[in-house]
């Protein structure tokens, strides 16, 4: 008796407890411009961590956004008069064009629907945007009409407790930080933008700690290297007995900072460079004197600067071979080789542009040569054509000042090959066009030539055309 009479109790709760999330719908409502928007708004604004979430979709639609869905993904885009921006379900990192940005709290999917912070809708969408913490009420106004907030039309009562919500730092005028890497102890920072870096040296660890303020990390630099949901992320860093790795982040929103670390195995002085206009580049070089924050720049010593560059990187594969082999994999593999061999020369010094899977871009490369006073510039690369039957090897410059080094590179680079000798030729590609010093591009052989593209990802090969790159290198420079 006891028992049925529990559940008759149990029964007459469920038939009269409202459903909790219809009833919490009924509980909010947003206005847009005065207007209470209802269309789509089947689940409710939430409080998360003091943070309020609305409804994504409903509001962007209203504002005559195009919004799309990638399942998949679970990724948000919103779309309007060339602006897209990108969120992704569970993820604190958006996309704002060519820029990251980071939300106080992490989208929520409800029921198919995406809620976000109300901060992002007033940072990204332009409104003043207000919470009605007594009433429930979200108050949503565009700069176009500068509604207001008074009256029966907007839902709110004397006497309720209104929230403005402040807008964060703008990040139209942001740096971009496009990409880093770390070859012959120096640290390279490839950004776009006017921040002057803070370097600092600390102990307990030691480690060297770089600030770009008024900075984020571009789209460009997460296609290079790894960034978790909270933009952070490592380098690995191998054979440097004065380094562990380093380590970066998007150090602060208030007001935006790009942090880098380096972690030292022993302290150590550096010195710093910045080149470039708006692109620029900037280098913390560990090779110091003992004493002071001065370098010995590599070339100063009298001996030969080369600077190798390998094609490509990141989300930029170059040519894909016949079996879907990248180019960019092949390029970094031999100038890798090419500088193992270099650094063993006593006259020579070698820097790489880059020395992992990393994005730049072709002024970037350039400008790094250049501002280096780099003697020689070699850029490697492989060929692709339309016709499968295209094969062989060939040698590019730009200036009549490389024509003399291109003709002693290519001999070395054909008979490391066994290829067919394509020639020595013109070409007017951007990395020897706008170095200053003698620069060639080697063009090794054909991806989408079945045969030359199993020899070029050969080890044998790899290793044959970096130890002729050396001897053309040596020759050209008359070094024994």
């Amino acid at each position: 008796m006891k028992k049925f009479a529990f559940m008759l109790l149990l029964m007459l709760f469920v038939l009269i407890l409202p459903e909790h999330g219809q009833a919490a719908a009924g509980n909010n409502q947003i206005f847009l411009d005065g207007k209470e928007l209802t269309a789509g708004q089947e689940v409710p604004v939430e409080n998360v961590n003091s943070s309020i979430m609305v409804p994504l979709r409903m509001i962007a639609e209203n504002l005559g956004y195009k919004v799309g869905w990638n399942q998949t993904s679970k990724t948000v885009t919103i779309e309007q008069q060339g602006k897209t921006v990108k969120l992704i379900v569970d993820q604190t990192t958006a996309s704002v064009d060519d820029k990251t940005v980071i939300l106080t709290n992490a989208p929520l999917n409800r029921s198919g629907t995406t809620l976000v912070p109300i901060r992002f809708i007033s940072e990204q969408f332009g409104l003043t945007v207000s919470w009605d913490n007594t009433q429930k009420i979200v108050n949503l106004i565009t700069p176009e009409t500068g509604g207001n907030n008074t009256g029966s039309d907007s839902g709110a009562s004397d006497g309720g407790t209104s929230v403005d919500v402040p807008p964060a730092e703008t990040t139209n005028n942001l740096t971009m930080v496009n990409g880093i890497s770390f070859n012959e102890n120096r640290l390279t920072i490839a950004m776009e933008g006017n921040a002057v870096p803070k370097v600092s040296k600390v102990s307990g660890p030691d480690r060297i700690v770089v600030d770009l303020p008024n900075a984020t990390f571009s789209d460009l630099f997460g296609t290079g290297q790894v960034l978790d949901p909270n933009l952070n992320g490592s380098l690995s860093v191998t054979d440097y007995p004065d380094v562990s790795g380093v380590r970066y982040s998007l150090y602060s929103t208030d007001p935006y900072t790009v942090r880098f670390v380096i972690d030292l195995k022993t302290p150590k002085n550096y010195s710093v460079d910045i080149s470039g206009d708006t692109s620029k580049l900037v280098v913390i070089d560990l090779n110091a004197v003992s004493t002071g924050d001065t370098a010995t720049q590599p070339g100063n010593s009298g001996r030969k600067l080369i600077v190798l560059d390998a094609g490509h990187g990141a989300k930029d594969s170059g040519a894909i071979g016949v079996t879907k082999k990248y180019e960019k994999n092949f390029n970094l593999a031999v100038v890798l080789k090419a500088a193992e061999l270099l650094k063993k020369e006593s006259n020579i010094d070698v820097v790489l542009t880059r020395s992992d899977d990393t994005f730049l871009e072709l002024k970037d490369r350039a400008a790094m040569a250049n501002n280096l006073h780099a003697d020689l510039f070699i850029s490697v690369h492989a060929n692709s054509s339309a016709s499968p039957a295209a094969t062989g090897s060939e040698t590019y410059y730009q200036r009549a000042s490389s024509k003399a080094l291109a003709s002693v590179m290519h001999k070395y680079l054909v008979q490391a090959t066994g290829l067919s000798d394509r020639g020595v030729r013109y070409g007017n590609f951007h990395v020897i066009r706008e170095t200053t010093m003698p620069a060639v591009l080697l063009e090794v052989g054909y991806l989408s030539n079945k045969g030359d593209e199993s020899l070029l990802f050969s080890e044998a090969l790899q290793n044959r055309v970096a130890a002729g790159i050396v001897s053309g290198i040596k020759e050209y420079l008359g070094l024994k």
